[in-house]
């Protein structure tokens, strides 16, 4: 009973979205890194093992966005039969080292996209203020204004569609913690065996 009250009082709780800035321009909280532990419930890796080339070649494979999730699957259950424990511990401590890697290179291009959006916001109004100035001189220059709102024209299109692709870039990290997720599913189904 206590924890089903527990349950209920953590769902009344509204989840919380963080509050872009230009270091995370994203509405998902940001997590750095990962810990094995959160996608692993199999045994730990061996202390000091080091990956063998099967292992390595594998997880190179597996962890690669353009293979689909089922042809990583199969290749996991292939490699599995017949492998101990350790062995499927290791090749998801490799799995995880690549994907780490690979979420933190992303996660560090994101925030340079939230600064380089920040520049061109700060762009975008320092050309609407020269143009205003442009437009209050007498006498306008035509020629220049014309110039001058081109330029803020492309410069607010650019601006415009980075915002709209935000959404997708802010969700490449989550699909690489999906991807991890599934492939130690997959792994860990064959420690039962």
């Amino acid at each position: 009973m206590r924890h089903l009250l527990i349950l209920v009082m953590l769902a009344a709780v509204p989840a919380r979205a963080a509050t872009p800035t230009p270091d995370w321009p994203c509405v998902q909280p940001r997590q750095s890194h990962l810990s094995l532990g959160q996608v692993w419930t199999g045994p730990p890796p061996p202390e000091g093992a080091a990956e063998t080339p099967e292992i390595a070649a594998l997880a190179e494979r597996v962890v690669q966005r353009r293979m689909p999730i089922e042809e990583a699957t199969a290749a996991i259950d292939a490699f599995a039969q017949g492998k101990d424990a350790e062995t499927l511990a290791l090749l998801m401590q490799a799995i995880f080292h690549r994907i780490d890697m690979q979420r933190t290179a992303i996660l560090g291009g994101i925030s340079r996209y939230g600064h380089r959006q920040v520049a061109l916001a700060a762009r975008v109004e320092a050309r609407r203020a020269r143009m205003a100035e442009l437009e209050a001189a007498d006498p306008p220059d035509f020629d220049a204004i014309d110039a001058e709102e081109e330029a803020l024209d492309w410069d607010m299109r650019v601006f415009s569609d980075r915002q709209q692709s935000l959404t997708y870039v802010c969700e490449t990290p989550v699909i690489l913690e999906q991807r991890l997720f599934a492939l130690g599913r997959a792994l860990a189904a064959h420690l039962t065996q």
